[in-house]
């Protein structure tokens, strides 16, 4: 899916003379596995109302409000790709950080200061990293306060991209604490308040 608050259908690309599917999954060389609409069809197989445990429904049951049957109400029609803009608005407002972020930055970004670490492979298996891009451009332009974070890629990188350079992610993802604990430990030595207790806990 491409822009659910714009886009028509997250199916298809549609111009005056024709409709193009939309790549669903890709690998590191950019070779297309699937479209967006034969995962759905197969999710739809394996249950409805959302039950299949796939990526798209699981994205659903995240971010869409409780329909009326009690069951996360669909961004789009599984059968046509159709776009229910209730809900693309529901997720804009609720979950989407890029919009999140630009709408309440004097509030949270004084909070959020240093915090924003952002990792992502440029071949994302779903195309997460084009949200990224948006998300950084916000950030890199924004000055009251600077977010001091980081937004980091890596080309090939696919999806759950943590931010090792030197390992692929089959290796790197075996790696989270060991990557990120000395970081976070640098990071409330940095910050802590005078008189902190910064040593009986540090092994």
């Amino acid at each position: 899916m491409r822009d659910i608050y714009n886009d028509r259908n997250a199916y298809f690309v549609e111009g005056p003379w024709r409709k193009i599917p939309r790549p669903g999954l890709r690998n590191y060389l950019g070779h297309t596995g699937t479209t967006i609409e034969a995962m759905n069809s197969l999710e739809l197989v394996l249950g409805d109302k959302g039950r299949s445990g796939g990526q798209w429904d699981i994205w659903q049951a995240v971010f869409s409000p409780v329909g009326a049957d009690g069951y996360p109400k669909p961004i789009f029609d599984k059968r046509t790709g159709v776009i229910d803009r209730d809900v693309a608005n529901y997720w804009r407002e609720h979950f989407d950080i890029g919009h999140v972020l630009r709408r309440d930055w004097t509030t949270i970004g004084p909070k959020l200061r240093g915090k924003i670490h952002i990792y992502v492979g440029e071949a994302d298996n779903y195309f997460l990293n084009n949200a990224v891009y948006l998300v950084e451009d916000f950030l890199k332009s924004t000055k009251t306060p600077p977010y001091e974070g980081v937004v980091d890629y890596q080309p090939r990188a696919e999806h759950c991209w943590n931010g090792d350079h030197t390992q692929p992610n089959a290796i790197a993802r075996l790696r989270y604490a060991q990557m990120f604990a000395p970081r976070i430990v640098e990071r409330i030595l940095a910050t802590a308040p005078p008189g902190a207790d910064v040593k009986s806990w540090r092994y």
